[in-house]
């Protein structure tokens, strides 16, 4: 098999549904032969290196270690699902506090046993958050370290996929930016189908109201109906993002970024972006006043966020920043 590079790919808390899953896909799309787990439950996480082992991917050497310094030791590129995951009932916001402590510790690692990491992907809630929290902590550059967000965008592609009866790839220009979460902003004033604009297919505002809501509640309605939250579509998304990073196909569908310009400052929040070998890179949303209105309140819900886990000692306030990384 031909792999895009040879480098260390980590995947964090592959002993979860999500993790496992990434080590699967990494591994199948042929990422890279240098691929370790790493978690602190071992016996999940010798279930999973025992499950790869029987998959028998060839040219693929997969370890594992509840060990941080083995596993971020010489690490290139990583992928963090190690948060606690969301139950019903639970928003991600109440992931807040827990998550937010185990994203500083894995920043820490980060700076500590591989601070010439190339990229890495944090996919665990609330994700805009964790992402800065782990952020700050590692030292890296922004445009080093993205979060999941892309799965909204897809929810919302697929809703409007199945209310007009089109395959999937044939709805364009549906994104949502802002929070990954209830704030979430959805822009589908650029949204075509099949080529159409949105505006001429004759979507009732009534009805585009009802697809918004449930893009909002996707992740909700998945717990409801599996009875966990999902793990498929954020694996395949993240292990796509790192493939960008490492030179493979780019990623244009919205990532979590860091963000400080002159209108939204110093959060981790979805934005138009491409990752490509170079990082991450983003530029300003355009959309109706209705629209921008919708990403000004889900900017102001993610600095609430941002501040509450400043008044925990999580992170320092914002103008301490710089002292824990430079890069900022």
């Amino acid at each position: 098999m031909k792999f895009l590079t040879e480098e260390k790919l980590v995947i964090v808390g592959a002993a979860g549904m999500i993790g496992s899953n990434m080590v699967q896909t990494a591994a199948m799309l042929g990422l890279t032969p240098n691929i370790c787990l790493y978690d602190i439950f071992e016996p999940g996480l010798k279930g999973v290196l025992a499950e790869m082992d029987h998959c028998a991917f060839p040219g693929v050497n997969i370890t594992a270690t509840i060990d941080p310094a083995v596993a971020f030791k010489d690490a290139k590129y990583i992928i963090s699902s190690g948060g606690a995951p969301r139950k019903e009932g639970m928003t991600r916001e109440d992931l807040l506090k827990g998550n937010c402590q185990i994203a500083a510790e894995f920043g820490d690692n980060i700076k500590k046993y591989c601070p010439d990491v190339k990229h890495v992907v944090v996919i665990f809630n609330p994700a805009d958050v964790t992402a800065l929290t782990a952020l700050i902590h590692s030292g890296l550059k922004p445009e080093q370290l993205t979060s999941l967000a892309a799965l909204d965008s897809t929810r919302l592609q697929e809703a409007l996929a199945q209310e007009f009866g089109v395959q999937q790839c044939k709805v364009t220009g549906s994104y949502t930016y802002g929070g990954h979460g209830e704030a979430m902003a959805v822009f589908a004033s650029k949204v075509q189908i099949d080529g159409k604009p949105l505006a001429e297919m004759g979507l009732s505002e009534e009805r585009f109201a009802e697809i918004k809501h449930n893009t909002i509640q996707g992740g909700s309605n998945i717990i409801k109906l599996r009875g966990r939250s999902s793990f498929q579509s954020p694996a395949y998304n993240a292990v796509k993002m790192i493939e960008a990073s490492m030179g493979g196909e780019k990623f244009t569908w919205p990532a979590g970024t860091y963000v400080c310009n002159e209108k939204f400052q110093h959060v981790m929040m979805a934005m138009p972006t491409v990752i490509d070998a170079t990082g991450v890179h983003y530029c300003n949303p355009e959309g109706t006043a209705e629209e921008m209105a919708a990403l000004e309140a889900s900017y102001e819900h993610l600095c609430k966020m941002r501040d509450e886990i400043i008044s925990l000692g999580i992170i320092p306030a914002v103008s301490e920043w710089k002292k824990s990384n430079p890069n900022l």
